[in-house]
């Protein structure tokens, strides 16, 4: 053992090695030297469990995979084959390749962020995207912040601080993460009022909750789950009209948000913004990221008075986006109004998919894959819309359903891939969903498929 251990060069000796170059022009001098130090301690410990000394090019081999490990970035890119379509653990909306450029574009030098090219002075960011939100929605003005639980604080502590806002039990929702609504209410230093039941609340409720110390009414839609049987809800149109008489604010929390009319596509109708700014609701607030199908923001919509003292309240600053966010909004803003939403945003293209065309997808890689020689069936199923938007409502779609002793083992072995993918397992079988698969996608992950069998040596 100790003659072995002798035989073991030392970094520096290492070091002085061509073949070692690569690793410092790599990863840096200091780096190199972690991942030899790695490297021969590791040959060090096989060597007294009684393994021969290694090779030079066995050492730098390790500390090749040791490197390459530690600077492996954790956000890496997925595959998502689980027909889950804005999947809130994957980064929710993929974006359209116009949104992608401009956002590059905005990242690789400067820009007009803060800057009026016009009168050659200081301007404001929040000119960027508001323009095509108010053209889009009719809202007088809007306000862009980094996600929609920020506009939802926002609003309540610049409009309602030290007041009270009623809100209906029903609403009182937690989303991902574990966040609650009243606790992002209470967090504003607004004073949560509650009405109603969890399942029924009328307008009397809001009535007799009237104060002085009232400040608005807050509807907080259901985005990510479903009250069903004996219910009731008071229409926006209503508490507007309430509202109205006291001269109150309405703010319509709409959670996922939408600009198309979901019920086209043959699912549950989504309130649209511009439904909630046309009936009258003061203030309007979702996210960019799930159904407009942008990058993560909070959009606020309003009349101009309430958005202008948004925009002067110091927690706007603290919530505020850069300059790739605002440049990726607008692009995806640009879609719906030059009409081309459904073509272009990915999450629409593949709402809107048709069936005999995922069929037709899923008996490709099907025949791909038996060729193969792995056991691939196409069977119908259904896609989810995810996200907490559109709760309960589904798609169908066509499946590739394969059979192997272990789908868990299986599925592991694809999240371990490169690139990882990502499936569900249905009837013990893992299955993989064209629909939330790009074109561009579908080589590489049947490949991946293939080589995770391998290195599992299911039995097919």
């Amino acid at each position: 053992m100790h003659d072995e251990l002798r035989k073991l060069p030392s970094v520096d000796r290492l070091l002085q090695e061509s073949a070692i170059r690569h690793l410092v022009q790599e990863y840096g001098h200091e780096l190199a030297v972690e991942g030899l130090r790695y490297a021969l301690d590791a040959a060090r410990d096989r060597i007294r469990g009684g393994a021969p000394c290694p090779s030079s090019d066995e050492i730098v081999s390790e500390a090749v995979s040791y490197l390459n490990l530690l600077t492996r970035p954790t956000l890496r890119p997925v595959i998502n084959a689980s027909g889950v379509i804005i999947h809130t653990n994957l980064g929710r909306a993929p974006l359209s390749e116009e949104t992608r450029a401009a956002m590059i574009a905005a990242a690789r030098g400067y820009t007009n962020l803060e800057y009026d090219l016009e009168a050659g002075q200081r301007g404001s960011r929040y000119v960027h995207a508001e323009q095509l939100l108010c053209r889009l929605t009719g809202a007088e003005a809007a306000l862009v912040v980094n996600n929609n639980a920020g506009a939802v604080l926002l609003v309540l502590t610049a409009l309602a601080q030290g007041r009270e806002v009623i809100i209906s039990r029903s609403q009182l929702i937690e989303i991902g993460g574990g966040f609650r609504i009243p606790d992002v209410m209470r967090q504003s230093g607004a004073r949560l009022v509650e009405v109603g039941t969890t399942n029924r609340t009328h307008l009397r409720d809001y009535e007799e909750a009237l104060g002085p110390e009232t400040a608005a009414l807050m509807r907080a839609h259901h985005s990510n789950f479903r009250i069903i049987g004996f219910t009731a809800e008071v229409p926006l149109e209503d508490l507007v009209a309430l509202a109205g008489e006291h001269g109150l604010l309405v703010f319509d929390d709409l959670g996922s948000g939408t600009l198309l009319d979901t019920a086209a596509f043959g699912l549950a109708h989504e309130p649209t913004m511009q439904e909630s700014v046309a009936v009258g609701a003061d203030i309007v607030s979702c996210s960019g990221d799930k159904l407009l199908g942008g990058p993560q923001a909070g959009i606020i919509l309003g009349r101009a008075k309430l958005i202008a003292r948004l925009r002067r309240h110091p927690l706007t600053r603290a919530l505020r986006v850069d300059k790739t966010t605002l440049a990726g909004l607008q692009a995806t803003l640009l879609h719906y109004l030059k009409g081309e939403a459904v073509d272009k945003i990915p999450v629409w293209r593949m709402i809107a998919a048709r069936p005999d065309t995922l069929k037709q997808r899923a008996d490709r890689w099907a025949q791909a894959l038996s060729q193969a020689g792995v056991r691939a069936l196409v069977i119908e199923g259904r896609s989810t819309v995810g996200g907490g938007s559109l709760p309960g409502e589904t798609l169908p779609t066509w499946l590739v359903a394969l059979e192997v002793d272990s789908p868990d083992a299986l599925a592991a072995r694809l999240r371990a891939g490169e690139p990882p993918v990502i499936a569900r397992i249905e009837n013990d079988r893992l299955c993989l969903d064209p629909r939330t698969v790009f074109k561009r996608e579908e080589e590489v992950l049947l490949q991946a498929v293939q080589a995770a069998l391998r290195s599992g040596d299911s039995h097919l």
